[in-house]
């Protein structure tokens, strides 16, 4: 199951509150690198929810053009049937 680009930017936040709020500086130093990785990784969940976005434009689009439930007239056929 791939991750949401929500849920990602969602960490990362979390993850930057938890290096702001912290005393400590390997508690900031770690919350920071994650907040990054976070980050990162949100890019890539955007990239993968707009492939598939696209995807599922397209294969709409080409039902759309070839469903053959759609005729104007379904009980005497398609023309190009003949």
């Amino acid at each position: 199951m791939q991750i949401s680009s929500v849920f990602c930017r969602a960490q990362q936040a979390s993850q930057q509150q938890l290096a702001v709020e912290s005393l400590l500086g390997n508690v900031r130093a770690i919350a920071t690198s994650a907040a990054a990785a976070w980050g990162v990784e949100a890019i890539s969940a955007e990239r993968r929810e707009a492939r598939l976005t696209k995807r599922m434009a397209e294969a709409a689009a080409l039902i759309a053009t070839t469903d053959r439930s759609l005729s104007e007239n379904p009980d005497r056929g398609f023309p190009d049937s003949l």
